[in-house]
This record gives C-alpha cells, structure tokens and sequence, in this order.
C-alpha cells in the first residue's frame, strides 16, 4: 500500500515511490529506492521536499499517513473545485482544438528554431536581442487566443532532446493563457509571453552533461542547476533593451511564496505577481514533459500533484487562475468514464470546463480495446460522466496522444 507521510517521519528501510515536489527541490534522479544511505535521508530532510510517497509492500510501514486512494480522492476533489467555484469568464474557443493544431504545428517549429538559436547565441557570450522576438510571440499569443490548449498541448510532447526549448515556447503560451485569464491588459500580457520564452535562458549557462544528464546530480552539479535564475538575469542585462516583468520572472520564478525557493528566498508578497505566474506556469510544464531521467505526468495528474504542492509551493489565487485557463482535463488527459471506459480528451470549451470532449478506446470491464467513439460530454444527450483522472503510468498505451492529434484539420486558406 502506498502512504504519504512528512519527512520527519521517513526512516531508514523505507521505500520511498515518490518525493512530492518539483524535481528541481531535490538532487535525486530515482524517487523510487529502498532508503538505505543515512545521507540520502539527511539530503531529503535538508532539501524543500516536505511530504513523500512510501510503498509499504516493499519497506518498514507507519501507522500514520494517507492512502493513496483516499488522498488521490481528496484532491482530485479539491482541484475540481478550484474550476467549478466561479463561472468560466472567458470567450469561448473561435476554432477547434483540431484547427488549431495544424497552425500550432508551424508556430512550435518556428519558435523552437528562434529559441535555438537564441541559446546558441548566449552559449557563445553573444548579447542577447529580446526585441527580435515580438513576432514570435504575438504569433504564439494569437494560437492561444483562437484555441489556449493547442499549442501548450503540441508543446508538450516535446522530445528529450527538445526538452530545453519546447519547454520555453509552452511556458510563453501558459503565461499568455494565464494573463488572459487574470485579465490583464494587451501589452501586458504580451510582456508575460516574452518572460516565459526566456525565463530559461539561464540554463545556456549550464554544462550540456549536466544539464541532459540522465542520472542523479552531485552536490556541486545541483548548485550549478539553481544558479540558473542569477545567469539569465545577468544575461539579459548585459543584452539590454529587455522590461522589468521578463527581468523579474527570469530572476525569480523558482521563488516559492513560503519562503522555501531561491534564489532569495522570497516570501508571499515579496513575489511579484509576474513571478508568481512563472512559477506555477514553469512547474506544469516541466512535470508534464519527458525529461532525460523521467516520463511526464499525464496533465489531469499533474494538476492533481500540483493542488497537492500549491499551499506552500504557489500563491492560491494565481494557481486557482492558471488551473481554470488549462481547464481541469486539458487536451490530451486520460480519463475513466463511470462506465468504465478509458478515453482521451480531444476537445475542452471554455463555457464547459468539466465536461469536455472525449474520445472512448479502452473497456477497463472487458479488458480490449474498441474502435474509438468521440462523444461530447457537455451534451444532455451524453449518458456518460467522467469518473476519474487515470494515470499514464497505470495505463502505458504507446498511442495516447495519436488519439487525440491525429483528427486535426488542414489549416483554411
């Protein structure tokens, strides 16, 4: 059985399944290890994680602690909440997620080839020319406009590889998606896509070995890796030319608002709103997307995780925000209908976060798999509810996202 306890609980002879933060809170590689080195301990007490998984069938069990059905419960409960408290306040989507896709696919290539480039250019000690970019991000405001889920969703499925830059084009379509929903002017939101599209440049900074590398950092490996806010900000100010949000967020979107991120250590208030949205946006992202030694999260998963981590981790109202702007099963969730059907989620509606579009392929009753039927949940002619977020993990399809990508429409003349 799996448990959650805090870590002044954690012993040695515990295994552990899973640390409950963002990775870039601890220097471990493998969450899921028999704890049996008094320094991996001390590291984990020493660290930001507050909370882990134990697998009691594998290691010494407590008494106290959550199961994992009734915490997964709790918060899938919690999060649903967060969507449902107020009535969805923006404009419904002016094309489909399919249309979308096809113009996300050109705007995602685009970006990726400027964000390249721009690293490549700081790697060799170049200034960096943040006005170059305003194109690319109107570009990628106006996919987020017509459809907010498209283009972030097409970001995701970023290779290991492309991790480093696809991870900065999602995170400029998050902030534009959440600014959007915070109901933040034009210009502004504008500024917050381009805090997003280099709130990483930092990392240009970091040795390729470590910042690729596929196993567990070393102390000094670590450090390198959290100096990254303080390299980005020191870049952009040599390059000039660049505003104070996009300084703002570069410098300070690992900040947690208990006072537990850094680089300063900043607390609450002391975040800048812009910040504050870097944070929540950068963490989804990142825990969405395959990285060198970990799969991504589902993305209903993550925001689970994420509802679990918010009270010290984010500020409530922005996090409550950004769940309403991806919506509470974004493109591509896997989900269990109450039929016991498993399906993918094709399409999401602004006026209907809670019931969105989904495709059936998988009898979890009969065990097989059936010819996809695309039903629309928010019709009154739809027998069927969601029942659940079900985890990627659980469920290792190797074709979960074709289902949901391979319908997209030619892009009209």
């Amino acid at each position: 059985m799996l448990k959650k306890i805090d870590v002044e609980q954690l012993r040695l002879g515990m295994f552990l399944k899973e640390l409950c933060g963002s990775w870039m809170d601890h220097p471990f590689w493998n969450t899921k290890f028999l704890l049996e080195d008094p320094a991996d301990l001390a590291r984990i007490r020493d660290s930001a994680i507050r909370q882990v998984w134990i697998d009691t069938s594998k290691g010494l069990d407590i008494e106290d602690g959550n199961s994992e059905t009734e915490a997964e419960a709790s918060e899938h409960n919690e999060a649903a909440l967060i969507v449902a408290s107020t009535a969805p306040d923006m404009p419904v989507n002016s094309v489909t997620a399919a249309q979308e896709l096809q113009r996300a696919r050109r705007i995602c290539a685009t970006a990726k080839k400027a964000v390249v480039s721009m690293f490549q250019e700081a790697r060799m000690g170049k200034s960096i020319d943040t006005a170059g970019l305003a194109p690319l991000v109107e570009e990628i405001s106006s996919s987020v406009m017509r459809h907010p889920g498209a283009l972030v969703s097409l970001a995701r499925l970023k290779t290991k590889d492309d991790y480093t830059y696809m991870h900065s084009v999602a995170v400029c379509g998050l902030m534009v998606s959440l600014a959007k929903r915070l109901g933040l002017d034009e210009p502004t939101t504008r500024e917050a896509g381009l805090a997003g599209l280099v709130h990483d440049l930092g990392k240009a900074r970091i040795p390729l070995k470590v910042l690729n590398k596929p196993g567990k950092l070393t102390d000094e490996e670590f450090k390198v890796v959290r100096d990254h806010p303080s390299a980005g900000y020191e870049m952009l100010l040599e390059g000039g030319g660049v505003g104070p949000i996009a300084l703002d967020v570069v410098l300070h979107h690992h900040e947690k608002v208990d006072g537990s991120g850094y680089p300063h250590r900043l607390k609450d208030e002391q975040i800048s709103l812009f910040a504050k949205m870097g944070a929540v946006c950068d963490v989804y992202d990142a825990i969405t997307s395959n990285r060198p030694y970990k799969a991504g999260w589902d993305p209903s998963e993550a925001l689970r995780k994420m509802t679990e981590w918010a009270p010290g981790h984010f500020d409530m109202k922005v996090f409550q925000a950004f769940v309403k702007s991806v919506g509470i099963y974004p493109l591509g969730s896997l989900v269990r209908l109450e039929s016991g059907l498993l399906a993918i989620v094709t399409e999401t509606k602004a006026d209907a976060l809670l019931t969105p579009v989904v495709k059936t392929f998988y009898c979890t009753r009969r065990r097989e798999r059936m010819h996809p039927k695309v039903i629309d949940l928010s019709k009154p002619s739809a027998r069927e509810k969601i029942a659940s977020w079900e985890s990627r993990e659980k469920w290792p399809f190797p074709d979960l996202d074709d289902l949901w990508i391979e319908n997209a429409a030619p892009v009209p003349a």
